[in-house]
């Protein structure tokens, strides 16, 4: 069977994988939304870990206040609130992105103007909002780079978040695309989880909250996709044959898995 023309597209997650936007600068916007809501809540590093168990913003303020503070459960415009709190957030992550002080991860920016040469097709999944994803792209790759996509997964489009396989579910259809012929690239175990659940052969770059996490289960485990000058240290699976994932490694990957 001829494998050489395999890959078809590649879905991105984006916090943790394109850019390292947790600790710095999802947090720090939690933190400075709380305290204009008046709020003493403070999120440090270790317990914005702990949280990152649960996808999606607004997933993650339930969560804690039903962890932390369950008196306001009873508070009768609760989901109101908490959406208003987390769109004031998001207000402070896009500030953020602006300001231009948050990097791609090594070897994102080149490996999707690869695909492009490619003609693959690219795709994002991801549970944060549809603003967060054109705020980094635009403060990273420039403003065009949002028309590179040719499906922008995000948010709330679907019902259930990352475990879920539905964000995959959706992009694959919008695509038009058998998960076989494609390849995700995710940072976390929920991802993963949600990727496998979709049959979706998965590549991972582990980042500051995820080096931990268990990945069975996915095709390769790196510390990040590499450059040709600054190469990756594989963690587990199929060694590629140079330091820096490419098309050509995506597309082996993609072509074993099947």
């Amino acid at each position: 069977m001829n494998t050489t023309k395999k890959l078809q597209a590649v879905l991105f997650d984006v916090d943790g994988t394109l850019a390292d936007t947790e600790q710095d600068d999802h947090r720090i916007a939690f933190n400075a939304a709380f305290k204009q809501y008046d709020l003493d809540w403070d999120w440090d590093v270790d317990l914005y870990g702990d949280l990152l168990q649960v996808t999606g913003g607004k997933e993650r303020i339930r969560h804690y206040i039903e962890k932390y503070v369950p008196a306001l459960l009873d508070k009768s415009d609760l989901a109101e609130w908490i959406a208003g709190l987390h769109k004031t957030k998001t207000k402070y992550f896009e500030s953020l992105m602006e300001a231009g002080n948050i990097p791609l991860r090594p070897g994102v920016a080149r490996l999707i103007r690869e695909l492009r040469h490619e003609k693959v097709k690219l795709a994002i999944a991801t549970t944060t909002t549809m603003e967060n994803v054109t705020a980094l792209l635009k403060s990273t790759l420039g403003e065009e780079s949002i028309g590179w996509f040719d499906i922008i997964g995000a948010g709330d489009i679907v019902p259930s978040k990352k475990p879920a396989p539905d964000i995959y579910h959706w992009v694959l259809t919008q695509l038009s695309l058998p998960a076989h012929q494609c390849i995700a690239i995710e940072d976390s175990e929920n991802g993963l989880k949600s990727a496998l659940a979709a049959s979706l052969p998965t590549l991972i770059t582990v980042s500051g909250y995820t080096r931990s996490q268990n990945f069975s289960g996915a095709t390769t485990v790196v510390s990040d996709l590499g450059e040709p000058t600054q190469p990756f240290k594989l963690i587990s699976g199929s060694n590629p044959e140079n330091g820096w994932i490419n098309y050509q490694v995506l597309n082996k990957l993609v072509s074993h898995a099947a």
